[in-house]
C-alpha cells in the first residue's frame, strides 16, 4: 500500500505542491497549483470493505468541501466507478488508468 501511495505522490508532484489534509477526516493528497487547491485524491488498495469505502469517501468529501472542489479521485488497484454524493463527483479508478490519462 505504501508503495502505491509513494508512486502516486511522485506522479502528483510533477509541477505541483502536494499536501495531506487532516481535520475530522483525512485525505491522502491535496494538490495546490499557485495559491489554489485544485485537486484531492485518496489512495487505497480496494473499496470492497464497507468500512474502508466509507472512510475513503468521507475523507475525500471533507477535503472537497474544505477547498470548494466539485470532484475528486479515489485511486485503487482494480475498481472503477463514478459516484455522486451531495453534488460532488467522485471518480474511483485504478491507479494505472489514472496515470495513463495523465500521459495522454
Amino acid at each position: 500500500m505504501q508503495a502505491i501511495k509513494c508512486l502516486n505522490m511522485k506522479e502528483l508532484c510533477r509541477g505541483y505542491d502536494v499536501f495531506y489534509h487532516a481535520d475530522k477526516k483525512e485525505c491522502d493528497f491535496v494538490v495546490r497549483e499557485g495559491m489554489r487547491i485544485n485537486a484531492a485524491y485518496q489512495v487505497t488498495i480496494a473499496m470492497n470493505d464497507e468500512k474502508t469505502r466509507k472512510r475513503e469517501i468521507e475523507g475525500l468529501l471533507e477535503a472537497l468541501n474544505a477547498y470548494g472542489l466539485t470532484e475528486g479521485y479515489i485511486l485503487t488497484m482494480e475498481e472503477k466507478e463514478d459516484v455522486e454524493i451531495d453534488g460532488k463527483q467522485i471518480h474511483i479508478l485504478p491507479t494505472w488508468e489514472w496515470m495513463y490519462r495523465r500521459l495522454t
